[in-house]
């Protein structure tokens, strides 16, 4: 999913090297971290909405013991050499949702990744979070309550971030094209209060979100 936060943590270089060749083109946004106290201080500084381990980084347990501490815990997808869920369970917790084996493909395992991103339904951008399932708002740790035809715009925003959308293309049976601008308006209020904005106009075109500049 275009704009999706990967946490990679693995003890050999070429893994994380092959992985990044793979990720970037495709729209993720991704950390490596070589040992589970690495990724504990990088899920600490954000969030991430899948974690990529190699179940023999020196330290894997660290990663079990430290879930408790943060209340939105990504699901985990391990690289391990055997073949058998229960046993990473045993090490990883419950949050392990898939494996695959080495030696493993890099286009078996981002395949991996897209299914997992699919399920859990949450878009991204920076750290603004929107859970399509639960019809709940984020701007880094803060909620943002919104109306229903706000939560319908922003998410509209977020599957096209970075691009510039018209009021055509982003009016809604729920409210006309005269009503997009103040919607807009109010989003901004909300959304980019306590952050840098995210939420732009390209004037005489539309308005697009993201940082810098649009496509």
């Amino acid at each position: 999913m275009y704009g999706s936060r990967l946490l990679v943590v693995a003890p050999e270089a070429e893994l994380r090297v092959s992985l990044a060749r793979r990720l970037r083109p495709a729209g993720y946004l991704f950390e490596t971290a070589c040992t589970g106290g690495e990724a504990i201080a990088s899920l600490g500084r954000a969030r991430a909405d899948l974690i990529i381990v190699d179940v023999e980084i020196p330290d894997v347990y660290e990663l079990d013991r430290s879930w408790p501490v943060f209340a939105d815990r990504p699901p985990v997808l391990c690289v391990t050499p055997c073949e058998s869920l229960g046993s990473l369970v045993g090490e990883l917790g419950d949050r392990v949702e898939d494996y695959v084996t080495k030696p493993c493909r890099v286009a078996e395992l981002l395949a991996r990744v897209q299914v997992l991103l699919r399920g859990r339904s949450v878009l991204r951008h920076g750290d603004l979070r929107l859970d399509e399932r639960t019809c709940r708002v984020w701007r880094g740790d803060r909620p943002i309550e919104v109306t229903a035809s706000e939560f319908r715009l922003l998410r509209r925003l977020l599957l096209n971030a970075g691009q510039v959308l018209s009021k055509e293309q982003l009016g809604t049976s729920d409210y006309g094209l005269n009503a997009v601008e103040r919607q807009i308006s109010r989003l901004r209020r909300k959304i980019d209060a306590t952050g840098p904005a995210l939420i732009h106009t390209r004037r005489g075109l539309g308005y697009w979100l993201g940082e810098g500049e649009a496509g």
